[in-house]
Parts: structure tokens; sequence; C-alpha cells
């Protein structure tokens, strides 16, 4: 019989933050056994998503499938038991081993289908509380009914797609803690009891992924085992997936209406459809009036930054440069009123607050004539600008903060639909500035290349602008989204993230197209949604929408919380999306989901009942807050155009109604007090301090200026310092160390890996065996840069890593790396493992490495197939790579 066991491996140094405990306050490490099965329910992917947690939090999980495990020298070893399978039987010597195990005093914690396991056993199903029956599925939130107990004290359950379990042979010696109700029915969900010395904690949640992968559901464990072994519950911290939310007061402003003949598109209708025209329009509120019709969480403040009349026209996006200041891209030319080069309205303002109350004072035109600029990003000591047609630089050589450099990068964005443009640039981990288009597209040359494409994720890079007539630029068309496209989000390890306008609010891109063009016969399809549900959740029917009604149609935004500012639950793994037809900005909760992730609508950020209210950016600001752009216009809606109406230059609908004046930029803070750097950066950081003050730094918008300015300096002699930040083994509350994954980008970025620093190169290598995760997974993307890294990188073990992204990393970095017999061997081992079958990203990351090394892959297979045999998902592998050789 085969045992598997996997250990994981946890530091104790944590950031300061706002979760109640760090891993030092945990006491001793608990020790838990993982008991699963090879069945239906895939135990070892289920542990594989929750041990990596419970490590963070100082729980230590080891898998076995192996039921011979449940014996007394083996149990011995361990805290507490997890039972997650559907083994039919169980002898009577492990029935003994497990009761007394229990009796003694150790914890037991049946999760869902373990209620249906051991059925020759009643003594265990009395151990556990009751036995499976029946289910079918749903999205649903159980009941708290003793929040007085220790387990369930400031846990306040969450919501989660599962199979909604219906429980029979009940033990009435348990004390149920958790309901599921279904009309009438009341159905035991989550209980505890007690056996002999010992506890047992047992939850039926937990179907697959989007369970196991909930914040919500990793509380609620961490708290079931503490308390199954004797332990604080409160340890876990409390636990809220919905914060409470702040009420629209009676004292809130009042509104006012004028007649106006307002197109209404009617929901269930076709596309385009017309209705009976709206007869009312509400009259715009000021800054302050429209801010009591907000609702946020409660303990957040809306703070004012920046409003008409400073700001000039519309705001539609905003960037802060390394010296904190707030940069906004406003337009009065937007949509339909497209300028010639240079004769534009638009500008790029500068707006500084200078006296430290938080509200800017202080407004300098950066660049006026320009025309529907919609994004902005810093480089060079300038600013990069998309401006269909054109991206380009811009910069202040003079210190009056007015540019007197313009250059164009490159050109070639479609000016056919201005609300399908080029959005979104942000300099991204890996030294590149990534940003989004819709269906606008672009057709030209960059860097002597002819691209052609339209929505989807790109990125690109280039030399300084300065010391070229013409900058080199390197550009790279990522993948395709399924429709209209404005948002980007990348999270503290690198991960790529965006949304669609319409009906499709949250995307993952775990594999780029360039993977699947080197293999010859194949291509990538269009990237689907990752959002469980893409319904938005307005707090007022005053909602006005094209189509999609109800759900997401003009989805802008994707930004990760990527701070530590607001509580630990917003760590990393939430995106704000706004949905301005909506008034609304989204909290979604980002779940791992194998290779890739989910997403859930979790709650939101910003609501509210201003029909002119329309948030289009949410972004992490200098400050660790949340800082919204209310676009503030009553018209949103861009097409179809309506009978009887003109389309514009812009692929716009012509109205009068279409506001220029109004604009306001707020932030949602949480505590004004916390630290920034912002006086350092003003007082110009040296390379030193960069690299070690700002790098790792709690506000990964810092640890980019910096990483990015020590690139652009050329400052390799802080290799040392950056070398110092890799081996730190420390990890945080949620399992990073955001210095480590900087400093090794910095390397990369500096070109200390070519060879010439071996210390650099051997602290790559050593990274992958980082206690992060997220660590692993970026050292490993920096090693497939590194000349002949295949055989560091097979033996760092990372190809079979217990976190599905960290191999994913892997398999793409063989894909990197030359052809050779070691990568042919690594992955057609890879191939062999059930887990990497199961996983859509991890097999094209399979065929894409196996392609790489095509003739020994082939070799390697014919010489093993007899005694071998391979998986279908496997052999399906092995023929893609042989076509690929055959072409």
């Amino acid at each position: 019989m085969i045992r598997t066991l996997f250990a994981l491996f946890c530091s104790a140094a944590i950031f300061a933050g706002h979760c109640s405990t760090s891993q030092a306050d945990q006491g001793d490490t608990l020790d838990i056994l993982f008991l699963g099965d090879g069945g239906h329910h895939q135990p070892a992917l289920r542990f594989r998503e929750l041990a990596p947690p419970m490590a963070n939090r100082g729980i230590e999980l080891t898998y076995t499938d192996d039921v011979n495990s449940l014996n007394v020298e083996t149990l011995a070893h361990y805290d507490g038991l997890i039972v997650y399978a559907n083994i039919d039987r169980i002898s009577p010597e492990q029935e003994s081993a497990l009761l007394n195990f229990v009796a003694s005093g150790r914890g037991f914690i049946p999760i869902h289908c373990a209620s249906y396991c051991f059925l020759n056993s009643d003594k265990y199903v009395e151990l556990v509380g009751a036995q499976f029956q029946r289910h079918t599925t749903g999205t649903f939130r159980t009941e708290v009914v003793r929040p007085d107990h220790p387990i369930m004290q400031g846990f306040h359950a969450f919501e989660s797609w599962d199979e909604t379990y219906t429980h029979h042979r009940h033990n009435a010696d348990r004390t149920v803690l958790e309901v599921r109700v279904d009309g009438e029915q009341r159905e035991p969900w989550t209980w505890v009891r007690q056996h002999g010395k010992g506890r047992i904690f047992y939850t039926a949640w937990g179907h697959d992924s989007r369970t196991w992968g909930n914040p919500g559901f990793h509380n609620l464990i961490e708290r079931g085992i503490r308390w199954a072994t004797q332990g604080d519950p409160a340890i876990a911290g409390t636990y809220t997936d919905q914060p409470a939310m702040t009420e629209i007061g009676e004292d809130a402003a009042k509104f006012d209406y004028v007649e106006a003949e307002i197109v209404n598109y009617p929901a269930n209708e076709k596309w385009g459809t017309i209705g009976k025209p709206l007869n009312q329009m509400q009259k715009p509120l000021t800054p302050a009036e429209s801010a009591t019709h907000v609702s946020i969480p409660v303990g957040f403040d809306l703070e004012l930054v920046a409003s008409e009349p400073e700001i000039g026209g519309k705001p539609i996006c905003m960037n802060w440069d390394d010296r904190g200041r707030l940069w906004v891209c406003e337009t009065v030319d937007y949509p339909n009123e497209l300028q010639r080069p240079g004769e534009g309205r638009d500008r790029i303002r500068i707006c500084e607050d200078t006296d430290g109350d938080g509200r800017a004072d202080k407004f300098t035109v950066f660049a006026e004539r320009l025309s529907i600029p919609t994004s902005l990003a810093f480089a060079y000591g300038g600013v990069v600008v998309h401006q269909a047609p054109d991206t380009l630089f811009l910069k202040d050589t003079d210190g009056d903060d007015v540019a007197d450099v313009r250059k164009t990068l490159f050109t070639g964005w479609s000016t056919g639909d201005t609300h399908a443009g080029p959005s979104n640039l942000r300099y991204g981990l890996d030294n590149w500035f990534y940003g989004m288009v819709g269906y606008a597209g672009f057709e030209g040359e960059i860097g002597g290349q002819r691209q052609s494409f339209r929505t989807g994720f790109y990125r690109f890079r280039f030399d300084d602008p300065m010391k070229a007539e013409t900058p080199h630029v390197e550009f790279e068309f990522l993948r395709n989204t399924n429709n209209n496209s404005w948002g980007v989000g990348i999270s503290e390890e690198g991960e790529l993230f965006g949304s669609t306008a319409n009906n499709n609010p949250s995307v993952h891109l775990p594999i780029p197209n360039r993977y699947y063009e080197r293999v010859r016969g194949w291509s990538s399809s269009v990237l689907g949604s990752i959002a469980i549900d893409p319904k938005f959740d307005p707090i007022t029917d005053k909602v006005r929408q094209v189509d999609q009604h109800g759900r997401f149609t003009a989805a802008a935004g994707h930004a990760l919380y990527t701070a530590r500012q607001y509580p630990r639950t917003y760590w990393n793994r939430t995106a704000f999306v706004a949905g301005p037809t909506g008034h609304l900005v989204a909290t979604f909760q980002i779940q791992p989901d194998g290779a890739s992730y989910i997403s859930r609508n979790a709650w939101n950020l910003w609501a509210s009942d201003d029909e002119w209210s329309a948030p289009i950016m949410a972004e992490v600001g200098p400050d660790g807050n949340m800082w919204v752009i209310d676009w503030y216009n009553y018209i949103v809606q861009h097409n179809p155009t309506p009978v009887g109406y003109k389309t514009g230059k812009g692929n716009a609908y012509e109205t009068e109604l279409r506001d220029k004046r109004h604009g306001r930029i707020y932030r949602l803070a949480v505590n004004t007090t916390a630290p920034n750097l912002m006086p350092l950066f003003a007082a110009q950081a040296t390379p030193e301090q960069l690299a070690t003050v700002v790098l790792p730094h709690s506000n990964m918008f810092w640890r980019l200026h910096a990483q990015r300015r020590l690139i652009e300096g050329g400052h390799r002699e802080i290799a040392p310092q950056l070398i110092a930040l890799i081996v730190d083994t420390s990890v945080d509350e949620v399992g990073l160390n955001p210095g480590a994954m900087h400093a090794l980008w910095t390397l990369h970025g500096l070109g200390l890996l070519d060879g010439s620093h071996p210390e650099a190169t051997e602290a790559v290598f050593a990274a992958m065996s980082h206690p992060s995760a997220g660590v692993r997974r970026n050292a490993v993307a920096v090693a497939a840069a590194i000349e002949s890294a295949t055989p560091k990188i097979i033996a760092s073990g990372v190809l079979a890593d217990n976190d599905p992204h960290v191999r994913l990393a892997a398999l793409l970095a063989i894909a990197d790396q030359p052809s050779s017999e070691a990568a042919a061997q690594a992955v057609m081992q890879a191939t062999a493992d059930p887990f990497n079958l199961q996983d859509r990203w991890l097999r094209d990351a399979m065929t894409s490495a196996a392609a790489s090394s095509a003739l020994p892959v082939l070799k390697q297979t014919a010489a093993s197939a007899a005694r071998s045999p391979l998986a279908p998902e496997a052999l399906a592998i092995i023929q893609r790579v042989a076509e690929h050789w055959a072409r």
C-alpha cells in the first residue's frame, strides 16, 4: 500500500498588522494527521489547499491515504486527526486505535464526506455525531445558532457553493453550532461533542475548491482544530465575510429632479431594444452632499481628496508618483470629441496635499493638449501615457512639474471606440508594464514587429527614452479576454488578474499565449470568468443598464488590496471592481482553485443611491487606503445608439445629458495615522535605503517604486542587500515575504543573473526552497532566465510542490529552458501524477514543457510505454508533442 506524506514548514516571523494574532502568539506548532483516499472528493488536492494557510497559522498537516495509519504508534505522533475520505471499512484494530486516540484527549476533526466513512462501524458514526444520507447542491450561508460557544465567538459565518448535506442517525449527545436553513428545514451543519477526554469537531462544509479555498472555511477549520486539541479557538481571530455597512441616514442630502428625456433599455429584451423614455432626471449633488449617500464598511471613513472645480474635467484615471503625489488624467473630449494630436482639451494634473489634512490643495497642470488619455504609469523620471492612437512618454526636465519632453513610444491603438481602448497601465513585479485593451484593439508595428490584437492583456518594456531618439520597445500580447475589457490587477506574488465590462467581472491569466505559440499546431483559448457569480448588488433600484441587467455591464478595474492598512481579510486576496452603472465598487474575494483562482463578489466597498455616482477606478494609494474615482455622470452608457440619436466619433450615442464638469476622488481610510514613506521619497532615498527600508515595505505601491528606481538607476552595488532579503526565511500572516519577491526581480532587472554574480544566482536557487510559496513561485520564474537552470529547478522539488501555482511556474520555467534529457524525464514524471492531470492549467504547462524537449520526451515515452501505460490525459499531451515534432 502506498503512503504519501507531505510535510509543510512554516516560519514564525510576522508583519505587524491588523490580525489579532501572529504565529509567534500561537504557542507550539500543532501536528495534525490528514487521512484521505483516492475518491472523487480528491482529498490530496483539498489537503494542498488547506495545508498552506494552516501552516501560516502554526498548524502543520501531514497527509496520508493509508488507512493503516490508524494505529497506536502512528497516531501517538499527532495532536489531532482530520478525516476527509469515503473509506468503506475500518478494521476492529483501527477502530480501537481511533477511539482510544480520541478518548485519551486528542482531537478528531471529521470534515464533510467523513460522515459517510467506515460504514461498517456504528461506533464511528456515534463518534462523528451523525451519518450522511443525501444531498443536492447550492450556494448558501449557514446560520450560527450557538454564538456563545468558544468556536463561534467572533465567527460570523460565510457563504459558499457546496453540497447540501442531509444527515441521519443523529447522536443526541452533541452541541450543534451551525445549521443550514432550507425553507422550514434546519439541518445540523457544524457541531461538536466529547468522547472521553477528547473532543470532536465536525462540519458538513467542504465538497470542492469553492469551499476549501474560502478564507471563512479556513478560519472555521482552524477554530475547530484548536478547540478539538484543547486549545483556544480565539487565536484564529475574528472572521466576517460581510462587514457591517453604514446606512444612508435620514439627514442625507435631498434629491431634486428636472424634466428630461432619458433613454431606457428594458430588461429581458433583445440587445438595443428601447423602452419608454424616463422623464425625470436627478440633479447633481455637491461632493459633500453626494458623500452622505454612500454606504461603506463600518469603521471606514470616506474622505474627499479632490473634485471640481480644481479638477478641470472628468477624472478618467489616476496614479501616484514616488513622492506620493496624486496624478490625474482629466478629460472633456471623452467620449465623442477626440481631437487631432496636439489639439486636445485634456490634461494631466498633479494634485498635492501640502498641509497634511488629506485634501489636495495644490494643483499643477503637468501636461495639456492631450485628447482622451486613458492611463498613466511612471518610468525613467517621467510618465508613460496611453492616449490612442499613441503611447507617449512625457517628462519634466527642469523641475517645474510641467512636461517639456513628449515622445511617442509606439502607435496603433484604434480610436474607433473610445471606451474600448487601452487602459489600466501598471508596473509589474517582473519589471514589465501591463495593461488591458478592449475590442477597439491595436494594429501597428512595435519594435520592428507587426502587432494585431484586441480584447485582452498585454505587456511591454522599453529603454530610457532620453537616451535614444527612438526608444526600443519590447511588446507582447498575452491573451484574449471574452469581451470589452477595462481592468488589470496584480497580486503580491505577481499573479495577473483583470475584468471585462460585460458579465465577466473577474479573470485570471495563468499561462500567456507564448507557451502555446511555441507548440506547432496549438493555440490558446479565450479566458473565461473566474467569478462564481457575475451579479452585482446595488443599494438602489435606480440603475440604468443597456444589457446584462443586474450584472456587471460596465465593470472597470480589478486592483487587488496589496497593503496592510485594512483588516487581514483584505490582504492580497480581495480585488475591487467598479460598477459605474450600479453606483458601486464591489469587493471580490479571490480563492485558489488548483493552479488558477476563483472569485466571489463578497461585499461592496462603496455603494451609493446617488444616480450620478459612477465609480470607475479603485486603487491602493500610498497611504495603504483605497482611493476611488467617481466619474459622477448621470449618463454612463456608451452604446448602442438609440433610435432617433446619432453615433459620435467615439462610437457613443450623442446626448447633451453627458456631463463634462463633475468628477471626484475619494479615499476610504481606516487608520490615517499609519506610517508611510512619502518623507523618505521626498528626501531622495539612497539606493541602500530603497533596498533595505522600502523594498520590504508593507505596501506594494512603495515596493514597486523602489524596485523600478533601483533598476532604472542600474544600482548593482546593492546586490548584498538584495541577497539578504532573499535568504530571509520569515513569512507574514498570509504566508508571504514581499521583500524577498521584490529582491528576486530586482536582481533580475539589474542583470545580476547573467553569471557575473554567482552569489546572486545561488540565492535565487536557494529561494526555490523558501517557506513562502510566493517566494518559491517567483524564484522559479526568475530562474527560468538563468542559463542551464533545469537541474537546479528539478532538484529543488518545485515540480511536486504542495502549492499548484508553484508547480505551474516550475513547468513554465522548464518550458523556457533548452531541451534536455533531464527536462524530459522531469516532465514525464509530472505527467504520471494524477493531481497534475486533473488540473487544466498544469496539463497545458506540461504540454508546453514537453514540447520544449520534444525529442527526448518522445524517446522516453516510446521506451517506457510498454511497461508503464499512459493515463488518457498524459497520452493527449504526448500526442500533442508528437504532432508538434512532426511539423
